[in-house]
């Protein structure tokens, strides 16, 4: 018998913007749709602003990565004004970015993810009491730790650039705040209590060590290894979720997309896994196999979105953002674009940074089970071990002090891209300035490539695919839909929020008693 189930709840527990619709036969998805329920109207709003006014405004478009949306728009702007930021105003974007990054993957992983481990769908499972006294939201012993941690981690944004969220201090040719040698001390102090902290909770050994773990059969004997690693956060995760079935389950298409983050600094002596200008490397991946990324293969298509047709996909410097009026046609129902990446979906996070950058152990369980919502979740919760070293390197060069600024003059006319990597995935800034104001703006955001709609050909976004194939136990409680979307820690903020009376099919609230 086939069923139809409409999830609308908040999926990330942050706020309620992505609607999942499921057709579901004899207990198995058959076929899935992604809808974004809000429109976005900030790309529109900027067009006749000042050139710089973008720095202010993108930054608002979310308040859990908007030091991404910052430095994307700065480097937009410094590619039309043609100047490089010096060495230690990047190491301080870095550093920036990267605790953004920490902070949203840990909290992710234990206050949204595994909070779905302690529900009561799970009450007969046998390690079903340890989660709820890990993860029960606001009383599991990890998440008030998840919390605190997080909280004092943050803080090196708000030494280095004032306050966070929406912080302004990346302007185009560096920063303008200049942090003192007691400043960045603060930090290195911060972050090595974070470390301390990540180390003993979470890993359960030191960073080197996990980083020494380069395939599946390494894994197996890491778990085992220690009845430190066994029982700490990561090793209760990889048993609770391969317990259950993550690992095979949540496929997709099995396409990954990085644009490459973190540019590296004149004479730092912190490296990139490939040869390269970036910490992280910037791809494309059709399975394992890894190609070079170029920009104007990028392109985004609204034959089933809620804006104005127009012939197959556009590249961003092409792209519109038109909502369409009165009488919408039935197949579109999303308001967020489907990004395709020369006609491909792909989806993009630190999975996908790990396949890009040719890590072993995600190369080897990729190869062994391909993607699933297993893997995925496990390249988030141990990306930190990748971000964390190079934060320590980068603080420690720039206490010598440095220049944090280069004048790029008047920005007048032209066009420039920011791309980087955020914390979930792949962002994307496209501007054109014309005698000093902005002329045309484009943005594409990673849950806008993860949680994209179906495109001009009717291929499914990256979500949908990954949502079919996956068997449901309790079609009115589907717990194991909303582990495939949390995998992808979707993000649709910050938006005007819109619904259409009378068009849900049904509500379901994933993961409750």
């Amino acid at each position: 018998m086939s069923q139809k189930i409409t999830l609308n709840v908040p999926l990330n527990r942050v706020e309620g913007d992505l609607e999942v619709r499921a057709e579901v036969e004899d207990g198995v998805v058959t076929n899935a749709w992604c809808s974004g329920t809000m429109y976005r109207g900030i790309e529109n709003a900027l067009i006749g602003r000042g050139a710089l006014d973008g720095l202010v405004i993108t930054p608002r478009i979310c308040g859990i990565c908007s030091t991404g949306h910052l430095i994307a728009a700065a480097r937009a702007l410094e590619m039309i004004a043609q100047v490089e930021p010096p060495p230690d105003a990047l190491r301080a974007r870095n550093v920036a970015l990267m605790v953004e990054h920490v902070q949203s993957d840990v909290r992710q992983s234990f206050l949204t993810f595994s909070a779905d481990f302690a529900v009561p769908a799970y009450r007969n499972r046998p390690m079903f009491e340890e989660a709820v006294r890990r993860y029960e939201p606001f009383k599991g012993d990890t998440a008030i730790e998840v919390i605190r941690e997080t909280k004092h981690l943050i803080e090196i944004i708000a030494i280095l650039g004032g306050q966070w969220p929406h912080s302004s201090f990346v302007v185009p040719g560096g920063i303008v705040s200049i942090p003192t040698v007691a400043d960045l001390l603060q930090c290195q102090l911060l972050l090595r209590q974070f470390r301390h902290w990540y180390e003993r909770r979470v890993l359960g050994c030191a960073i080197e060590r996990w980083l020494d773990v380069r395939n599946a059969g390494e894994l197996d004997a890491w778990l085992e290894e220690r009845e430190a690693h066994y029982t700490s956060d990561l090793g209760f995760f990889i048993r609770f979720a391969q317990a259950i079935g993550l690992d095979k389950v949540g496929r997709g298409h099995g396409a990954f997309l990085s644009y490459g983050s973190f540019d590296l600094p004149a004479e730092t002596r912190a490296g990139a896994p490939t040869a390269g200008a970036r910490l992280i490397p910037a791809g494309f991946a059709r399975g394992l196999q890894v190609h070079a990324f170029d920009q104007s293969k990028v392109a985004e298509h609204v034959a089933h979105s809620w804006y104005v047709d127009y012939d197959g996909g556009r590249h961003p410097f092409d792209g519109e953002t038109q909502p369409w009026g009165p009488g919408v046609p039935q197949q579109k129902y999303s308001w967020g674009k489907a990004p395709r990446y020369d006609g491909l979906a792909a989806e993009t996070g630190p999975l996908a940074e790990m396949i890009i950058a040719g890590n072993p152990l995600y190369i080897g369980l990729i190869s062994r089970g391909g993607p699933s919502a297993f893997v995925r979740q496990l390249a988030r919760l141990t990306r930190p071990c990748t971000l964390i070293p190079a934060m320590e390197t980068w603080l420690g060069e720039a206490s010598k002090g440095g220049k944090y600024y280069a004048s790029p003059g008047e920005i007048i006319d032209g066009e420039g891209f920011g791309l980087m990597e955020v914390t979930r995935g792949a962002l994307g800034h496209w501007v054109r300035v014309q005698d000093g104001t902005i002329r045309h703006y484009q943005i594409i955001t990673p849950t806008a490539w993860n949680a994209s709609p179906r495109d001009r050909n009717g291929v499914r976004g990256p979500m949908e695919e990954a949502l079919v194939g996956a068997c449901i136990s309790d079609v009115s409680n589907p717990v194991e839909l909303g582990h495939i979307v949390r995998s992808f820690d979707p993000c649709l903020v910050c938006t005007v929020h819109t619904v259409r009376r009378g068009q849900t099919l049904g509500n379901v609230a994933v993961g409750a008693p």
